[in-house]
């Protein structure tokens, strides 16, 4: 059984202005455990406080008012990034190739076996837990981060691109014991045992952060 997180199961929300599609997929998901919950329209969805714990969105592509294409461009631009799966019954081939740079998980044609919708699925679901997990572990070294001094934000940058001790002394004009110092209290406040450990938290620290320690 795939767990969303810690504590809350996975949830797929359907969107499609089909009322037979969209029972028929609430079951399917269903007869395997996994929850879903349907919206008839784009504009239901977005006014659902649901859409923030969702791991996977299952979408019709044209729908009265906003389509799922639009619905998907309108999440990427909030900042939103549930994986979506396509399901329609008027597709074409530029419309897939939108769908799937924009990110799509896939993009399916009814009618549609249920294990290939299935499998689609729960690739979304799958990419969902882990890009949270992701973001959570990214959120702690940020935070840790926080807790560096200037100087010592300065010395991990200089570890991360495999400066010695005595290199990093030279070009901040300290000396080589207080770099040792430094990157002491850095390995103990960035909660790394090793330098490679180190480094892998440098790296998972948001661009902007790397490129504001650079200039």
């Amino acid at each position: 059984m795939i767990m969303a997180n810690d504590y809350e199961p996975p949830l797929v929300l359907v969107v499609d202005d089909d009322d037979e599609v969209r029972t028929a997929i609430s079951e399917l998901m269903l007869s395997v455990g996994i929850e879903a919950t349907c919206f008839g329209s784009t504009r239901e969805l977005l006014e659902s406080p649901l859409l923030e714990r969702a791991n996977c969105l299952v979408l019709d592509v044209r729908m009265p008012g906003s389509s799922g294409l639009d619905l998907q461009q309108h999440l990427a631009a909030a900042g939103v990034v549930t994986p979506v799966v396509f399901l329609t019954g008027h597709g074409d081939i530029p419309m897939s190739v939108q769908a799937m740079k924009a990110g799509a998980v896939d993009f399916l044609t009814k009618p549609v076996r249920d294990q290939t919708l299935l499998d689609a699925v729960v690739a979304g679901i799958e990419r969902d837990v882990a890009e949270r997990a992701n973001a959570k572990v990214v959120q702690q070294h940020v935070e840790r981060f926080g807790t560096l001094t200037p100087r010592e934000s300065q010395v991990m940058r200089e570890v991360a691109r495999g400066r010695l001790n005595k290199q990093i002394a030279y070009d901040l004009g300290i000396s080589e014991i207080t770099v040792k110092l430094h990157r002491s209290n850095v390995m103990r406040k960035m909660q790394a045992a090793t330098v490679g450990e180190l480094i892998r938290a440098w790296e998972k620290l948001p661009v902007s952060i790397r490129e504001t320690e650079r200039s």
